[in-house]
Parts: structure tokens; sequence; C-alpha cells
């Protein structure tokens, strides 16, 4: 039976960090969509490429940066969005990971998504609920948790993926700039050899993206003794319900 996979992400890069999953569904004849709540103009303009290697739809929610928060409107919005996709599996960042997160807004925009996620089956956005209906809370998937339970084969979508991340050329300059300045050209040589032979940002974020996607997607599956290759982790909330126990 065809799925429809919606991630609720915060940031642009989410929609191929889990792109795995996103094309593996659409492969499979279901529909991915990647909803994204902060994103720049350049950004957008990479995740278009993005998407359409991995076969995925792509949805703004426009909030602010540095001032993302769990007031009306803004659960209003993100209940519009569900409501309008009625989504049976929802992907979003970890609640408990994000606590500890430096990233900006991570902690507000969780606060919201759980919050939007409680209300979409309820009698709240009497517009919303006009337009879209309502729908019941989708099954949920956290991704980067630190105790994952869920692995998901992706080496036959391996390509589309380091496809896609290659074409997020803002994220990948802003990501070179910051291993220049986080670990230093000396460590960043033991990890792209041709380091100092790379003259310009982006070329060093590509080669450095694919090192790291590498090690963690290897990581994740082969090199932990895993029963398949290239895996992307997730964890579910609440209960597996089976009919049978899974081999």
């Amino acid at each position: 039976m065809s799925k429809t996979i919606m991630l609720l992400g915060v940031y642009g890069m989410e929609s191929v960090e889990c792109g795995g999953v996103l094309a593996k569904n659409v492969k499979q004849g279901g529909k991915s969509i990647a909803s994204i709540m902060l994103t720049g103009e350049r950004m957008r303009e990479n995740l278009k490429k993005s998407s359409e290697i991995l076969g995925i739809e792509m949805s703004y929610t426009n909030f602010e940066s540095f001032n993302v928060n769990c007031d009306l409107e803004s659960k209003k919005k993100l209940v519009r969005e569900i409501r309008k996709y009625k989504p049976d599996i929802i992907i979003t960042q970890d609640p408990h990971g994000c606590i500890h997160d430096f990233d900006p807004d991570r902690r507000m925009a969780m606060i919201l998504i759980l919050e939007a996620l409680s209300l979409c089956g309820r009698d709240f956005d009497e517009e919303s609920i006009a337009e879209f209906g309502k729908c019941k809370i989708p099954t949920v998937y956290y991704m980067f948790a630190h105790d994952n339970d869920t692995v998901v084969d992706i080496a036959d979508v391996w390509e589309e993926k380091n496809q896609a991340m290659q074409v997020l050329e803002s994220q990948l300059e802003f990501s070179a700039k910051h291993y220049e300045t986080y670990y230093g050209d000396e460590t960043m040589r033991k990890i792209v050899p041709n380091w100092d032979e790379l003259d310009n940002y982006l070329d060093k974020g590509k080669a450095a993206q694919k090192q790291f996607d590498y090690a963690l997607y290897l990581s994740n599956g082969a090199s932990h003794h895993g029963k398949i290759a290239f895996a992307e982790m997730y964890k579910k909330e609440g209960k597996y319900y089976v009919d049978n126990l899974m081999v």
C-alpha cells in the first residue's frame, strides 16, 4: 500500500538527511513531502534541485529565523500544513536531542511541532477544518535520535541521496567554513586528503560532506555489524503494533 510520508523539518538540509527514506517511498509508489520551517532564498533554489533528484515535494511554512514561537498563529500554520497533506508517517527532529542542539530555534520548534501534532485531530482552527478536515495523529519517527530503534536500508537510493546533498551549495559552503574554524586545516587534511588543493569553500564542503556521509551511514549499517550496509536511523514514537514477530 502506498504511503504519504512527510518530513516536518526545521532546516532545509533535513530533507536530504532523510532523503533515503523519502526517495524510497516515492520509488515504491508513495508520496513524500518535505515541509521546512526556516530557509533562505538561495537554499530554496538548492532545495528545488535536490527535491527533483529525490522525487519529493517541497513545502515551506515561512517562519522567521531566531523568532520561532509556540503561539496561536504558529500552531494554526503547522496544523494547517499537516491537515493539508494528511500524512501516514511524519518524520521530525528528536525532542530529546534538540534540547542539547545549539542550532537556533530548534527547542521552540520542537515544542511547536509536538503541539501541532496533538491538535491536528482536535476541534482546533475551524478554517483549516473547513478546508482540509481533521486528520488523526500520524505515526511519528524521530531523526538522529540518540536511542534509535529503526534501521532503514538506503543502498538502492544512495546515489540519489549523495547527488541531492551535493547541490545544497549554500549549506556546503557554510559547513566548509565551520570545519575550517572548528577542526582546523590539519585535521581536515586527514579527512579530505586533497583539502589544500581545493581553492574554494564549495569544493571543500562537497568533499568533506561526502566523507562525513560515508562515515555516518556506514556506521549505522555495515560498520555496526548490521544486516545492511548503508542505513538511515530513526526512533519510532510509541510501540510497534504487528500481526506477528518480524524477522
